[in-house]
């Protein structure tokens, strides 16, 4: 089954020329895509375990898209079926005041997954070079500074134990305007619908090619960005477990050593288990 996922390490993107979703000769059926979801779900809960096990890395999933992406849905339908003590998520919203006084960098850093576990970030660190210069409450000149300094960010994370794993869920324009009418329409949906999020349709282009420029420039061999088609929920979903299993797989993670001590203590639990424990004599 080949998944569309693009890879970016560094050379200069062009969201226009990457597909949003799948030609219907292209799509595998329904039946194939959840057969390989559940397969992979069982692979990534298997690997979720050694990680925890052994404590000895992290693993960081930055997600970021356009309004109606679906980072919510993708990181419940990729990580529901892991251990929920193993994974942290954090969604960032407008910094806080006491985010404020600090850099940054501050608030994400803080919420960054300790060794053993999942991290996964609903928008992230890129927000701050994304939407503060779409609407221009930083220039241009101090957002491109801010590259390197994410640069440097993610590399320090990934010399102390945590791979980060960065993925764009990529939609296109009507696909959003469809999700929009769709929590309108259904009042079960209400609750969903923001209308900053009709004001921020108005400047599509301008976010697309600020993207354009942070999966260009935030982006390398080492660290890649993964950008996802998203117009399809359930290959979006499948692409993204592919993308979480081949990572925890490269990290060739093992159980930790057996402890030999523990031996000693069966024979007293075979004997409580058997009805003959000391106790009842």
């Amino acid at each position: 089954m080949k998944l569309n996922t693009q890879r970016c390490t560094g050379d200069q993107v062009r969201l226009d020329r990457i597909d949003t979703d799948y030609r219907a000769d292209e799509r595998p059926g329904d039946e194939e895509i959840e057969a390989k979801k559940k397969k992979l779900s069982r692979r990534l809960e298997h690997l979720q375990e050694k990680l925890f096990s052994s404590r000895s890395r992290a693993v960081l999933f930055v997600f970021q898209g356009m309004d109606c992406s679906g980072k919510d849905g993708t990181i419940n339908h990729v990580f529901s079926q892991v251990n929920p003590q193993g994974v942290r998520t954090h969604s960032f919203k407008a910094p806080t005041d006491e985010e404020l006084g600090h850099d940054y960098l501050w608030r994400a850093h803080r919420h960054v997954p300790e060794l053993g576990y999942i991290g996964a970030f609903n928008r992230s660190y890129y927000e701050d070079v994304l939407i503060s210069r779409v609407h221009g409450t930083i220039e241009d000149k101090r957002a491109r500074k801010r590259f390197g300094q994410i640069n440097n960010f993610e590399k320090m994370l990934m010399e102390n134990g945590v791979t980060v794993v960065k993925i764009f869920l990529h939609i296109s324009k009507k696909f959003q305007l469809d999700k929009l009418i769709a929590r309108i329409e259904n009042p079960h949906k209400n609750w969903k619908f923001d209308p900053s999020d009709l004001s921020e349709r108005k400047h599509w282009d301008k976010y697309q090619a600020c993207y354009e420029d942070v999966l260009t420039e935030c982006a390398s061999k080492k660290l890649p960005w993964h950008v996802v088609p998203a117009d399809d929920r359930a290959i979006r979903d499948l692409a993204v477990l592919q993308i979480a299993v081949d990572t925890l797989e490269e990290l060739d993670l093992e159980f930790p050593p057996p402890v030999p001590e523990l031996q000693n203590l069966l024979p007293e639990l075979h004997r409580e288990r058997d009805g003959k424990s000391s106790k009842s004599k």
